[in-house]
């Protein structure tokens, strides 16, 4: 067996030598997989933190803006009645036979014609009757105060006493009293003669006649049939029944077209003239008069009209997509944009629905922007980013 002594140094310090390149070796080898490692890991550290940005951009959602629009103008049409601007039913003031009538239905008649003649002679009588009681009581008055005078003589002259002179005082005041009395049942029996002339209370057109010669008519009852019923009809009214959702759409000094029947593709313009201001909560509805000039006498007094309102853009609210709406447990909501991005919640009211689209009167303006298509899970102070913005249709 050889003696390690006896190796030679050469070979040591080459074996050596040996050793430590390997050494070096194995730790450059080392360094390189840690270098590699933590390069790897650095690539992977970054890819996670792009993946993390992408997944919290990705949960932000993305929602389409709409711009709405004041909703369009147009027309409602309501059911009409035409009124003559006066009508007057006449009846009878004193009880009597008719002698004769003048003017029958579809007669135009002045104001204070005669319309009919009730038998005059009754009254006559009764007139004559009263100016004779007034003829013989002034006489008696008259006496009566010449008697008063000469009295005034004699007290003076301790003729008569006191107390007759104050007892012809008493005849002249009551003689006045007489007088005052007869004057006036003179003039009630002047009245009476001048009621059994049936007289027209004003221009017009005399539409129902219900009384014929011979016919005893008879005064205060209420139940009596009119003799006559007179109207003028140089104005209409037009009365119509405006909803309650409509009424605010009345304005002092408005103007409504209507058509009727018999004028058929020929429309009428009517202003408004008085408003009840009430809404009559049997039927909903506030009562409202126009008036028209109808001294052509085209229109009829008491015919069917359909009166339509004009309705101006915008005063019925905003129109909005139902795609836009959102149901909540409070109501009906559409969603904004806010600040920050932010998703703002705006409780609206719905005034018409036409299906695919809703007017809303409150709540929104024109100009607003809404979310178009929000998704249910959008609540409040989400927040979004915009895709873009177009017009509401």
């Amino acid at each position: 067996m050889p003696d390690k002594s006896s190796t030679p140094p050469q070979a040591e310090v080459l074996d050596q030598r040996g050793t430590r390149r390997l050494k070096l070796t194995i730790f450059a080898g080392a360094i390189l997989f840690a270098g590699i490692a933590a390069i790897g890991l650095a690539g992977r550290f970054a890819h996670a933190g792009e993946t993390r940005a992408w997944t919290k951009k990705q949960a932000i959602p993305e929602v389409q803006l709409i711009t709405l629009h004041a909703a369009n103008g147009g027309n409602v049409s309501l059911p009409g009645q035409a009124q003559a601007f006066y009508t007057a039913t006449i009846n009878a003031q004193v009880t009597g036979y008719v002698q004769r009538w003048y003017s029958d239905i579809g007669a135009a008649v002045k104001s204070g014609q005669v319309l009919a003649q009730i038998d005059p002679r009754p009254y006559q009588a009764a007139l004559d009757q009263a100016k004779g009681q007034l003829a013989r009581d002034n006489a008696n008055l008259i006496e009566a105060q010449l008697d008063l005078q000469r009295y005034q003589y004699l007290v003076k002259q301790n003729a008569i006493s006191a107390q007759q002179f104050t007892t012809q005082q008493a005849t002249v005041g009551a003689d006045q009293g007489m007088v005052q009395t007869d004057t006036a049942a003179v003039e009630t029996a002047q009245i009476n003669l001048n009621y059994t002339h049936i007289v027209a209370p004003f221009d017009g057109v005399v539409t129902s006649r219900s009384v014929d010669v011979g016919q005893l008519v008879t005064a205060g009852t209420a139940a009596t049939t009119p003799l006559f019923t007179v109207t003028d009809q140089s104005k209409l009214r037009i009365y119509v029944q405006v909803p309650q959702s409509y009424s605010n759409l009345i304005k002092s000094g408005m103007t409504a077209h209507f058509t009727v029947p018999e004028h058929p593709g020929q429309a009428f313009s009517a202003q408004l003239a008085a408003s009840a201001d009430a809404i009559v909560s049997q039927s909903g509805t506030q009562l409202v008069q126009f008036q028209i000039d109808n001294s052509g006498h085209l229109l009829k007094p008491g015919e069917y009209a359909t009166v339509n309102f004009g309705i101006a853009t915008g005063a019925r609210g905003v129109r909005v997509p139902v795609t836009a709406l959102m149901f909540r447990d409070r109501g009906m909501y559409v969603a904004s944009i806010g600040k920050d991005s932010r998703v703002a919640m705006r409780r609206v009211h719905i005034d018409t629905d036409f299906g695919t689209a809703v007017n809303v009167n409150i709540g929104l303006k024109d100009g607003d922007k809404v979310i178009d298509n929000p998704p249910d899970s959008l609540r409040a102070g989400d927040l979004v980013t915009t895709a873009g913005t177009t017009g509401a249709s």
